[in-house]
């Protein structure tokens, strides 16, 4: 779908991206990650058609956007850090603007509103300015007039800034939604939420891509094991044998108990072997319920922090 290919970016002597070379397949939500100046911004703009790289090319569905700008600018719904809202018109307004700008045919325009407003839960502020709602539901507008237009591509760059909890439950859900219909770019700090929503990762420093992958394949690669914890209602003999009755668990400890009657296990299994199943009916044939399994793979954020400390101690 998007084809980024050796692009490279420089401001001055300074190179800001680096020959990235990636590619993002149709359908994907890609969380793009990487610390402040590592050049995330630069490239969603040159994607974007906003800025034009110093080299390398852009292709969306094999139009070229330097060659066929209006073709694939017409394929892209693009959320900045600040939502470009102009704040002395009404909702409604504002986003039949964007209608304009963007050459919807007024066939469609009402039905493309009412989708956008419905699915960012802005009806009810329709006639409100701008200039007078929350900085979430601000927000939330910046998301909205992205939508117009129905764009195969949503490029969003930090979309629950300002949001309430309640707020970024429903992003994200939305963003879920958007990615059975739409390709989506996810930039954003909240590294759980990209976690929680991208099926890839593709993580930057320097203007160079560092990793890019599932999180739960960076996960293992990083760690280089496979491991669960797990919490019994039981004791500890009995729960240790159960788990060590699993043919595909390599290793066993136990790590003591945080809760009255119970007793929490750490199982290391063999390398790429999901246990989780083998590992629930042992403990089900002896009769020890088990109350907690998860898996000790690395968080993002750890990912994240683990790859950055590492590019900096090479450079």
């Amino acid at each position: 779908m998007i084809q980024v290919d050796k692009v490279s970016k420089k401001y001055g002597q300074r190179l800001a991206v680096d020959h990235l070379d990636f590619t993002v397949n149709r359908g994907e939500i890609l969380g793009f990650l990487g610390p402040n100046g590592a050049g995330k911004s630069t490239t969603m703009n040159i994607i974007t058609g906003y800025l034009s790289a110093t080299e390398g090319s852009v292709k969306l569905d094999g139009h070229d956007i330097l060659e066929e700008p209006q073709e694939v600018k017409k394929q892209i719904g693009y959320m900045p850090e600040l939502p470009p809202l102009y704040v002395d018109m009404t909702v409604r307004d504002y986003l039949s603007f964007v209608c304009d700008i963007k050459g919807v045919p007024r066939s469609s325009r009402r039905q493309n509103m009412e989708r956008a407003m419905e699915m960012l839960m802005i009806s009810d502020v329709r006639g409100r300015l701008i200039k007078n709602l929350s900085k979430g539901y601000k927000q939330r507008v910046g998301i909205a007039q992205a939508l117009i237009g129905t764009p195969p591509v949503l490029i969003l760059d930090e979309p629950t800034i300002g949001l309430d909890p309640q707020q970024i439950i429903e992003t994200r859900s939305l963003i879920r939604n958007l990615g059975k219909e739409h390709t989506i770019i996810l930039s954003s700090h909240i590294l759980p939420e990209v976690q929680a929503v991208c099926s890839r990762v593709l993580i930057i420093n320097k203007g160079k891509i560092v990793a890019s992958d599932t999180p739960e394949n960076l996960a293992r690669g990083m760690t280089g094991d496979n491991r669960l914890t797990v919490r019994v209602a039981g004791g500890e003999k009995e729960a240790l044998a159960a788990a060590r009755s699993v043919g595909q668990v390599v290793k066993v400890e136990s790590v003591g108990s945080k809760e009255p009657g119970t007793v929490d296990l750490v199982l290391e299994a063999r390398k790429d072997q999901d246990v989780r199943r083998e590992v629930f009916l042992a403990f089900a044939r002896a009769s020890l319920p088990l109350l907690q399994m998860k898996s000790m793979d690395l968080t993002l954020e750890e990912i994240f922090l683990n790859l950055i400390t590492e590019e900096r101690e090479v450079s």
